[in-house]
């Protein structure tokens, strides 16, 4: 490309120039033939001491009348100038490589008709020096121009280089690396900090699938070691059928639990900020609520538990009818399962500028300092593990995902020993 921009600049500057010197001796050449031609109007004799004196030694010149030559300057040479006769005020330009001559050919009308011929002596052909020296500098100049062309390209690629060779280091267990931060404002730095965050990015993504798969190995080793001791104790001799129908509900309990948790992880996994309005649907909030309550009235009337709407409006809504239900149905689950019997549980779901579900308990609380973990999936909090209560510690962080779906928020407030109150907002 720089050479390119080179050749054409050259070619335009030999252009520029060359019409420049043109046009300033056709300038010059007409100027004296008006000068010539006004004299002789005016009456003054054709003769040597017009033509060299007028023109100086700057110029020369030749009078033809009627096609023959009557008067010349004694400097005046050019090559054969009767064929000059048969142009009518008119500029030539005669060129070689060594010199130029500017040749003006006026017509005259007074005090006779002719031809009178100016000519310059001959100029160096300074264009064609120029050319020269263009054709010598612009290879020098290119030269020049890739080597800090080169040199700068190098700089800039710096930063390049370094994400190239960081990106090849990187490998799932290695996400240390990060590039240094220039410090000029431009698209480079924008790049690295954006490698940079990318970095920070797949580096938790990568912790996050770690402790999940070890959360998964870890919640599903229980299930699968009380199947395989049913087993073994049922196949080591010859029971009762009691026995055998015993271990046989106790494998499909524990196979219904890992179904049940495969389930939920899939419903983790289904939906994204980029499909989840495509599954929108209207949506009767009051209505859902009411169907997933009707759900646990036996197991709130088995506890002694005391379920109070303490508000209730019809709310109709665009939203995705299979993540709501999940939204009601865990976070009242949690509430009957960690609600002491004779306890009251509080509902109350309502709209303003936006549509609120509160959910309040008297339950056995969450300690503060774990609040901010306790929607990260598997956790469960110390004091509630114990075999009373099931649960795999997704339900919590469902909901979460659910409402963050639905570009909404949840906050939970709790008392260890007191109970919880979740309050979310969509």
């Amino acid at each position: 490309m720089s050479a390119i921009l080179l050749v054409l600049f050259g070619f335009a500057f030999y252009y520029v120039l060359d019409q420049s010197i043109t046009l300033k001796i056709q300038s010059q050449l007409y100027k004296q033939s008006i000068h010539i031609e006004d004299k002789l109007t005016a009456g003054d004799p054709l003769d040597d001491h017009l033509l060299q004196k007028d023109l100086m030694q700057n110029y020369e010149a030749a009078v033809f009348k009627e096609g023959k030559l009557v008067r010349k300057s004694i400097n005046f040479h050019l090559s054969n100038p009767a064929s000059y006769d048969r142009y009518n005020d008119r500029f030539v330009m005669l060129k070689s490589e060594q010199y130029l001559k500017g040749v003006y050919v006026l017509t005259l009308s007074k005090p006779f008709n002719g031809k009178l011929i100016v000519t310059t002596h001959r100029i160096n052909n300074t264009i064609e020096d120029i050319v020269d020296t263009l054709l010598t500098l612009i290879p020098m100049l290119l030269l020049t121009l890739l080597f800090l062309g080169s040199k700068l390209i190098d700089k800039i690629l710096v930063p390049v280089k370094h994400i190239t060779k960081t990106a090849t280091e990187i490998s799932i267990n290695n996400f240390s690396d990060t590039i240094s931060v220039p410090d000029k404002e431009d698209e480079i730095k924008a790049l690295v900090k954006a490698f940079n965050n990318m970095i920070v990015r797949l580096k938790k993504g990568v912790e996050n699938l770690n402790r999940f798969n070890s959360d998964v190995s870890h919640e599903l080793k229980t299930p699968l070691t009380v199947i395989k001791g049913e087993i073994e104790i049922t196949l080591r001799k010859l029971r009762e059928p009691d026995a055998y129908i015993q271990s046989i509900q106790t494998i499909a309990y524990e196979a219904e639990q890992i179904e049940h948790m495969v389930e939920n992880l899939l419903l983790l996994t289904k939906y994204s900020k980029e499909n989840i309005t495509q599954t929108f649907e209207h949506c009767h909030l009051d209505a859902m609520l009411l169907s997933t309550l009707e759900k646990y009235d036996v197991t709130c009337k088995e506890k002694q538990l005391h379920l109070n709407i303490e508000k209730l409006e019809s709310i109709e809504t665009k939203a995705n009818p299979i993540l709501l239900s999940m939204i009601f149905s865990n976070l009242i689950d949690n509430a009957i399962k960690y609600t002491p019997k004779h306890k009251n549980i509080t509902i109350s779901l309502y709209r303003d500028e936006k549509i609120h579900f509160i959910i309040k308990d008297e339950g056995i609380g969450i300690p503060k300092e774990k609040l901010s973990k306790i929607t990260n999936r598997f956790y469960r909090v110390d004091e509630s593990r114990n075999k009373k209560i099931k649960g795999f510690g997704l339900g919590l962080s469902i909901v979460k995902n659910s409402v963050e779906l639905h570009s909404g928020e949840m906050k939970i407030i709790s008392t260890l020993d007191k109970g919880t109150t979740i309050y979310v907002i969509l």
